[in-house]
C-alpha cells in the first residue's frame, strides 16, 4: 500500500478538516484491537502501515492467516489520542473486510479437505479495492485467480456468442505464448470442443454436479483430460460445495468470496 493510497482513505473517512478532534486536547494513549467474533484475521500488514503512517506505533499479537476467538486482541496500539480516533474506522474496516473474506475462504478450503480440488477467487470485486480483497482470498488458504483481463485470456459465453469459439479462441492464441487460454463452457458438446482446440482450463459455469461429471466421463472417454485443467464455477454454495468437489474438477472458483463475505468484527479499544 502506497502513502497516497493511505491519504487518499484517510482523507475520504476524515474529509477536509475534522473540526472536532483538532480541538480536542491531544494527549499521548494505549489501545488494543480485539476480535468481537471467531475467524481467520487478514489485513494486519495494511493496518500497521496505516497505523504508521498516522505516527502511532503498532505491536502485532498476531499475524495474518492466525484462527483468532472473540476477545483476542491482534494489534497493541501506543501514541497520539487524536491520531489513534481518526485512524481508527479506516483501520477497523480493512480488518473487518479482509478478515471476513480469509474466514469464508478458510471454510470452503476447510470443506474440500482431503481432496485435490483447490478454491479460488473471481474478479467479482470491489473497484479500487481488488488487491486486498485477493490477498484476503489468499491468506484464507484460497487461490486469487487472475487479477485482471492482462493476466490470462477467458473466453466467456459472451466471446463465444459473438465470434463464435474457434474464431475466439484463436484470437486468445494470437495474444501471446505466454498467454493462458481458458474456455467457458455450459455443456459437455463444448467442453470436448475446447478440449481439441487445446484450451489450457476448462470452466463449467453454472453447471450443476451432475451435468458436470458427464462433461467429464465425456472429455475422459475421448483421452482428453491429462491435457487440460477443469475448473467449477457459479452457484456454488457452502451448502452445495462437497458436491461439486466430488464431481473431478481440479479448481472451484466462487465469486461470494468476495462479493459475499460477511465482514468480521473488530473494536478498539483505548486503556
Amino acid at each position: 500500500m502506497s502513502i497516497s493510497e493511505i491519504e487518499l482513505f484517510l482523507r475520504e473517512d476524515i474529509g477536509d478538516f475534522d473540526l472536532f478532534h483538532e480541538l480536542l486536547p491531544d494527549d499521548v494513549a494505549k489501545a488494543n484491537i480485539v476480535a468481537k467474533e471467531d475467524g481467520i484475521v487478514a489485513g494486519l500488514e495494511e493496518a500497521i502501515r496505516i497505523l504508521s503512517h498516522c505516527g502511532i506505533s503498532a505491536t502485532r499479537r498476531r499475524d495474518d492467516g492466525d484462527t483468532i476467538a472473540e476477545g483476542d486482541v491482534v494489534l497493541e496500539l501506543g501514541g497520539s489520542t487524536r491520531a489513534i480516533l481518526q485512524s481508527e474506522r479506516v483501520t477497523l474496516n480493512f480488518l473487518g473486510r479482509m478478515s471476513g473474506i480469509a474466514t469464508l475462504t478458510r471454510r470452503c478450503v476447510e470443506i474440500v479437505a482431503g481432496t485435490d480440488v483447490g478454491i479460488a477467487g473471481t474478479r467479482k470485486t470491489t473497484p479500487g479495492f481488488r488487491r486486498f480483497e485477493k490477498k484476503a482470498v489468499a491468506i484464507g488458504g484460497g487461490d486469487p485467480h487472475r487479477f485482471c483481463l492482462s493476466d490470462a485470456v477467458m473466453i466467456k459465453d459472451n466471446h463465444i456468442k459473438i465470434y463464435g469459439m474457434e474464431t475466439a479462441y484463436g484470437y486468445a492464441r494470437a495474444a501471446g505464448f505466454t498467454k493462458t487460454v481458458e474456455v467457458e463452457v455450459g455443456n459437455a458438446e463444448d467442453a470436448v470442443r475446447a478440449a481439441k482446440l487445446g484450451a489450457d482450463i476448462i470452466m463449467f459455469d453454472n453447471m450443476d454436479p451432475r451435468k458436470i461429471t458427464e462433461a467429464i466421463s465425456a472429455l475422459a472417454r475421448q483421452e482428453l483430460c491429462d491435457h487440460v485443467m477443469l475448473e467449477a464455477s457459479g452457484g456454488i454454495t457452502l451448502d452445495n460445495l462437497a458436491l461439486y468437489a466430488e464431481t473431478g474438477v481440479d479448481v472451484i472458483s466462487i465469486g461470494a468470496l468476495t462479493h459475499s463475505a460477511s465482514w468480521l468484527d473488530f473494536s478498539l479499544k483505548v486503556d
